[in-house]
């Protein structure tokens, strides 16, 4: 140890036993060093001290009264008795007990926290094994519903403020408070304003008490008779532990499971309470056929026999007739099986995991980015500055978010924004670079070149200083970001001694990149144009590998729409809604030959299109890992039996290679295993290209923020609200339909997608769809905030309320994904760009 680290101790004694903590620890942590765990219920670790329950109280030498350990720092040579050695912190313990169970109901056996409650706990520990009070306890109506999926039983509440202390400083959606004062106090909500946060679920997992309870798990279940398993959270790609338990093969419910590197203990509403697809009505239960009445139950020997005659037949009329198309959510394991098969069986490269259309050089960037010293979430958490581009972090990795919030809250990091959107962000951001839709890259590369010494963009001149001078900062790329954006931040990040990550949205993105779902990708970040890269693979497996790179998505439904595709295998993937053009993918779906599903749920695409349908298990039904968005790589177990015939997905594409006479070279989950840990990721990964090789598209000038304080917005918390956009040219200028503006669809956390299937609850707390226009779009068109308006584009329409503000730049239009009846990109081109008109209807109110 060194001796600045010596200098930063603090030595204290304990019940008589000395121990050496670092300077500011409190008191009940420096206990729990050496295993005494001090009685509590306010406190928290993650949480800023409150000493609100009184229930710590220990005694310290020299102090007149009881202290309490979870708020007063240690001290050097500082002499502290807790209760097993105090009579005096023994007896106020014990008090503090007894008045807390003066108005708490005593009925453990019905209420949802037993067997698992502290205050139950320490009431048999700590407390008196009889009752003085002999008056009516309190009551109140309930239970109050705080949102559609929490209920809170007021009388129990012990008035710890752990719930309003996370909403406050965690989560930053104060909408649930403590009311009132002395004995009337209580947790309460504003009626006009319900708790609705993306967050929500944490509160109850933190009560100490039954206060606070699931509206799906309430009455159901108990800590001692369900089955606990661990597991990871399947919805983004924060990679967020969970615990799950089930209760007769049935999910009662998920937890999150502390990881401090992750997730600490928190995860968002999508993953504690999103499982409901698993038994929705939608599941695929069982193989199928299409017949002449529509889809028909079939036997797995006829399904499988039925694909790979197809992919026979297909083969033998040439080349580039069979494509694989995955969802990212593949398992680790079931990616690299059917990465192997794709090269190894069908003898093809044709295959992409994305839904969106990739930029040209998108493989030489991805490829770079595995084994790449790319950033963690402790980089995130520490970074003095942090540059989002082309991610909204709270709808699209709401755990990333909340890293990001807790550096903003925790020592003022400068969060600067990167796009055309602020998004979830607004209220964070310190500095916005504003973009038209697309332009991340060149805004990158502006930064780049002004930490370089070149005269910095307009209004960027701050966000340049504060990178050369704060250090060590993050740069954040999202899967929406322009192409060359990955390279740009990499260089930028590379440039001030920081680190970039990209953070793509679907829970296996990362992994499904790393197994080579992808034209031009293999496994372990290995390209298939490099000649040492195929020998490696070739030696591995055995065969020959393509000769030449395959196509994207773009390019294999284009071609599948010209017939030029007879076989489409698409695993996990709802191409109907999803695509980055649903007409396009409508268009290839309706022409090719054979549509084969393998999925969980009946989705647009199976019902619509599929010919065959492959019944596949869910992630709490197998074993398995999910690759987060860091690159960490953490395993799953099964939770619950699956219905009868459904396959893991890996297993599935074993036997279509049997069956068309070849050998994977794994039968079983171990042995896949094993093969992907002999050939690991490359021993040394690809340079990232050169930021100056990509051109900007043809979309405009690069603008920024103006300097803070201009804006006119109240400064939050910590920082001060980002400020207008400047113009990124004049939309109503030049050639052209004046109300045409670039369409900018972006996800929202909770919506229509097939794995929020029957999670009602869930869903109810979803927000409102709207469209997000800049004031003086508005102000042009003849829009004002809440009207009603039409966007109208690529032959369809649709109907949205009218958001208008500065969050969004001049001449752009954001709408979310997958909210409304049609996906937004129906008003895209098959090249998932072109323009939208934006016209008023009649007003329909404030937006809520």
């Amino acid at each position: 140890m060194s001796a600045s680290e010596n200098q930063d101790l603090v030595t204290l004694t304990i019940d008589g036993q000395e121990v050496s903590v670092p300077k500011g620890t409190l008191i009940i942590r420096a206990a729990e060093q050496l295993g005494t765990i001090v009685p509590r219920f306010c406190d928290h670790p993650l949480l800023d001290p409150v000493g609100a329950c009184r229930q710590c109280v220990v005694e310290v030498e020299g102090q007149r009264k009881p202290v309490m350990s979870c708020t007063m720092p240690v001290a050097s040579d500082m002499v502290v008795k807790t209760h097993l050695t105090s009579d005096m912190a023994k007896k106020a313990q014990e008090g503090t007990l007894e008045f807390l169970l003066i108005n708490h109901p005593l009925d453990c056996p019905m209420c949802d926290k037993g067997g698992e409650c502290p205050l139950q706990d320490q009431a048999l520990t700590h407390g008196a094994n009889v009752s003085r009070f002999v008056d009516q306890k309190r009551r109140y109506q309930k239970p109050v519903a705080v949102s559609p999926q929490i209920l809170l039983d007021r009388e129990r509440c012990v008035l710890c403020a752990r719930c309003t202390r996370f909403s406050e400083q965690v989560s930053g959606d104060p909408f649930i408070e403590l009311f009132e004062r002395g004995a009337l106090e209580q947790v309460a909500i504003y009626e006009d304003e319900p708790y609705e946060s993306y967050f929500s679920g944490n509160v109850i997992q933190i009560c100490p008490v039954g206060a606070l309870t699931s509206a799906d798990y309430r009455f159901k279940a108990r800590p001692f008779d369900v089955v606990t398993t661990p597991s990871v959270c399947d919805h983004c790609s924060a990679g967020c532990t969970l615990t799950v338990q089930s209760r007769r093969g049935v999910i009662q419910r998920q937890l999150a499971r502390t990881n401090m590197a992750v997730n600490e203990s928190w995860n968002c509403d999508k993953g504690r309470f999103g499982y409901a697809h698993l038994t929705s009505d939608l599941r695929i239960t069982e193989p199928k056929l299409r017949g002449a009445d529509g889809l028909e139950k079939a036997s797995w020997s006829d399904v499988l026999l039925r694909v790979t005659g197809a992919i026979q037949e297909a083969r033998d009329a040439g080349p580039g007739r069979v494509a694989v198309v995955t969802g990212s959510r593949l398992a680790d394991e079931d990616a690299y099986a059917v990465s192997k098969y794709v090269r190894t069986v069908l003898h093809s490269d044709d295959l992409d995991h994305r839904t969106r259309f990739a930029a040209p050089d998108e493989a030489e960037e991805l490829t770079a980015l595995i084994g790449a010293d790319t950033a963690q979430y402790r980089d995130v958490e520490d970074a003095p500055v942090i540059v989002v581009a082309g991610l909204d972090p709270e709808e699209e990795v709401p755990i990333l978010h909340l890293r990001i919030r807790k550096a903003w809250r925790a020592h003022k990091a400068r969060i600067v924004v990167v796009g055309p959107h602020l998004g979830s962000l607004a209220d964070l951001a310190w500095r916005r670079v504003a973009t038209a839709p697309g332009e991340e890259a060149a805004a990158l590369r502006d930064l780049l070149d002004g930490v370089g010494g070149a005269t910095a963009g307009a209004g960027t001149q701050d966000v340049v200083d504060a990178l050369r001078s704060d250090g060590a900062p993050v740069v954040l790329v999202g899967e929406r970001a322009g192409g060359g954006s990955l390279t740009a931040g990499a260089a930028l990040a590379a440039a001030v001694g920081g680190k970039a990550a990209y953070a793509p949205r679907r829970a296996n993105a990362r992994g499904s990149l790393e197994a080579g779902l992808a034209a031009g990708i293999l496994p372990g970040g290995r390209r298939l144009d490099d000649a040492a890269d195929r020998a490696e693979l070739e030696q591995l497996w055995g065969t020959p590998l393509p000769a030449e790179r395959g196509r994207d998505l773009h390019q294999l439904l284009t071609d599948a729409a010209a017939g030029k595709i007879d076989v489409l295998h698409l695993i996990g993937v709802d191409l109907a809604r999803d695509c980055a053009s649903p007409e396009l993918a409508k268009q290839a779906l309706a022409k090719v030959k054979l549509v084969v599903a393998q999925d969980l749920a009946a989705t647009e695409t199976v019902s619509q299109y599929a010919d065959v349908v492959l019944p596949a298990a869910g992630t709490q039904e197998r074993f398995g890992s999910y690759t987060n968005w860091e690159g960490r790589t953490q395993r799953f177990a099964k939770v619950v039996d699956g219905p009868a015939l459904v396959q893991e997905d890996w297993e599935i594409v074993v036997q279509l290679a049997a069956l068309l006479g070849e050998d994977l070279g794994f039968s079983d989950l171990d042995q896949l295993r094993n093969e992907l840990a002999t050939l690991g990721k490359r021993p040394q990964p690809h340079p990232f290209p050169d930021a100056s090789a990509f051109t900007a598209a043809e979309t405009g000038p690069v603008g920024a923020a103006a300097p803070e304080g201009e804006a006119g917005a109240a400064a939050p918390e910590g920082g001060q609200r980002a400020s207008a956009a400047s113009e990124i040219g004049d939309p109503s200028a030049g050639a052209g339909d004046p109300s045409e503006l670039r369409l900018v669809v972006r996800p929202l956390l909770l919506d229509r997608g097939s794995m929020l299937t029957g999670a009602s609850d869930l869903l109810a707390t979803a927000r409102t769809p709207v469209v997000d226009l800049n004031v003086a779009d508005a102000q042009r068109l003849g829009i004002a905030d809440g009207d009603e308006v039409e966007l109208s584009g690529a032959g369809h329409t649709l109907r949205l309320v009218a958001r208008v503000g500065t969050d969004v730049v001049p001449g752009a239009a954001v709408v979310p994904a997958n909210s409304t009846d049609d996906p937004a990109a129906v008003l895209l081109g098959t090249d998932g760009t072109g323009p939208v008109t934006v016209s008023a209807l009649e007003p329909a109110g404030d937006v809520a």
